[in-house]
C-alpha cells in the first residue's frame, strides 16, 4: 500500500484533523518519505493481527454478505452483529449458515451474533448498561446498538484497533482495500487514539442505463458542510477540512473506542466528530491520558468506488435528518448556525417546523464495562453467540 502522507492538518485542542490522503498504489514496498508512505505486507500484517472487523448486517441480499466476508484480509479477526428478521422468513439462519459455510472452507476466526438474543439483553443488563435496551431488556434496533455489540466482542477476543465495515457493498474487492487503509492508517498515527475513516473516490449511480461516477453522496455533501460551519462558529475561521461526516467505513484504536459514545440511529458516524470536539476540545473530559496523548483522525480517499444497496428516498431523508439533527443540537452551535440548519431541513422537505427536528438519544462509553462479567453471562445464556477459530 503506497499512500500520501497528509499535506495539511487542522487542529482543535488536542484533535488533530488531517486532510484527505490519497492512495497511490495498492501495493508496495516499505517506503517512507516526507510526502509518501509505503507500507511492506509485514507490516500491514502486523497490524491486521491485532484487528477485529465488524459487519453490522441487517436484512441485506446474502451474496453481499458472502462478498464482504471473503474480501477481508486475512490475519483479522471478524465479527458480524446481525440485526437481520428470525421467524417464518429467518434470514438469520441463512446469514448463519454463510457465516458456518465460510469458516469452514477458509478456517477466518469469525463471531456471529444477533443484536435480539436474550444473552445480550441480560449481559448489559447485568453490568450496569442499561442505556442500550428497550422496554422489554432486549438490545434496541439501531445501527450504533449493533456497533457496540461488535465492539465488546472486540474487546472480548482481546483486539487493539476495531474496524467497522457494511454488509451491502457491491463490490468486494474494496472491502479488501478498506480494511488495508485502516492498517495504513493506524500505522502512521503517533498516539493511541486515532481514527481512520474513508472517503470514498467515488459513488456510482445507474442514470440512463449507464454508470454516472458521482463524487459525493447526496447526505455526505450537506453534512460535511454544516459540520465544517459547526467548526467556524468555534474558530472564527472557515474551513473544509471535514470530508467524511457520514464515513460508515472507518476504524479505531481500542483505546479510543472504548471511551468514544454513540449516537443512535443514522447520525452514529457525525455524531462521532462532533462528541470529539465536544469532549476533547471545548470540555472537561475525564479521559485525560487521551488529551496528554492527542488524538488523531485520518481520512483517506480510497481507490475502488463504492456501490451499495440502494435504500430508497425515505432512508435518504431519514439519515440527513438525524446528521443535521446532531449538529443542531450540539453545544458548539449557535442560534445562527442552528436557523441554517432549520432552513435546510426545510428546504429539503423534511420538516415543515423547527421542533419536528428531534434529539438523538446518546449511549455513553462502554470502557467501564466489565467484559469478563459481560462474556460469563453471554455464554450462560446467549441463545444465537457463534464464535468460530
Amino acid at each position: 500500500m503506497l499512500i500520501e502522507l497528509p499535506k495539511h492538518s487542522e487542529i482543535f485542542g488536542c484533535i488533530k484533523i488531517h486532510e484527505v490522503q490519497k492512495v497511490l498504489k495498492l501495493e508496495s514496498d516499505e517506503v517512507q518519505t516526507e510526502l509518501l508512505r509505503g507500507f511492506s505486507k509485514e507490516e500491514m500484517e502486523e497490524i491486521l493481527s491485532r484487528m477485529t472487523i465488524i459487519v453490522p448486517i441487517k436484512d441485506e441480499k446474502m451474496h453481499l454478505l458472502d462478498g464482504v466476508l471473503r474480501s477481508i484480509p486475512l490475519g483479522c479477526k471478524i465479527v458480524v452483529v446481525s440485526n437481520s428478521q428470525r421467524g417464518e422468513k429467518d434470514v438469520f439462519r441463512m446469514e448463519r449458515d454463510i457465516v458456518s459455510d465460510f469458516y469452514r472452507v477458509t478456517k477466518h476466526p469469525i463471531t456471529l451474533i444477533h443484536q435480539k438474543d436474550p444473552g445480550l439483553g441480560i449481559a448489559f443488563k447485568e453490568v450496569g448498561y442499561n442505556c442500550i435496551l428497550d422496554e422489554t431488556g432486549f438490545v434496541r434496533n439501531g445501527k450504533a446498538e449493533g456497533m457496540i455489540v461488535g465492539l465488546i466482542l472486540a474487546k472480548i477476543l482481546g483486539s487493539d484497533y476495531v474496524g467497522f465495515v457494511d454488509a451491502d457493498n457491491y463490490i468486494p474487492c474494496s472491502v479488501n482495500e478498506y480494511v488495508r487503509l485502516y492498517c495504513a492508517g493506524l500505522s502512521i498515527s503517533k498516539t493511541s487514539y486515532t481514527m481512520v475513516r474513508l472517503h470514498w473516490r467515488y459513488k456510482p449511480k445507474v442514470i440512463e442505463d449507464r454508470l454516472y461516477f458521482r463524487k459525493w453522496g447526496r447526505v455526505s455533501e450537506i453534512t460535511n458542510r454544516y459540520l465544517n460551519k459547526l467548526l467556524a462558529v468555534q474558530t472564527g475561521f472557515e474551513t473544509n477540512i471535514i470530508k467524511t461526516g457520514n464515513a460508515g467505513e472507518h476504524a479505531m484504536t481500542m483505546k479510543l473506542a472504548e471511551i468514544m459514545a454513540f449516537s443512535t440511529g443514522y447520525s452514529v458516524e457525525p455524531y462521532q466528530l462532533i462528541y470529539l470536539f465536544e469532549e476533547f476540545w471545548k470540555g472537561e473530559t475525564e479521559f485525560k491520558e487521551a488529551v496528554k496523548s492527542g488524538v488523531e483522525v485520518y481520512q483517506i480517499e480510497t481507490l475502488n468506488p463504492h456501490i451499495h444497496e440502494e435504500k430508497g428516498d425515505e432512508h435518504i431523508r431519514e439519515m440527513l435528518l438525524q446528521s443535521l439533527a446532531t449538529i443542531y443540537y450540539s453545544k458548539l452551535s449557535n442560534d445562527k448556525l442552528r436557523e441554517e440548519i432549520v432552513e435546510e431541513l426545510k428546504k429539503n422537505g423534511l420538516i415543515k417546523r423547527r421542533t419536528e427536528i428531534k434529539k438523538n438519544d446518546i449511549m455513553p462509553p462502554i470502557r467501564s464495562i466489565d467484559v469478563k462479567e459481560f462474556r460469563r453471562f453471554l455464554d450462560e445464556y446467549s441463545e444465537t453467540l457463534i464464535m468460530y477459530g
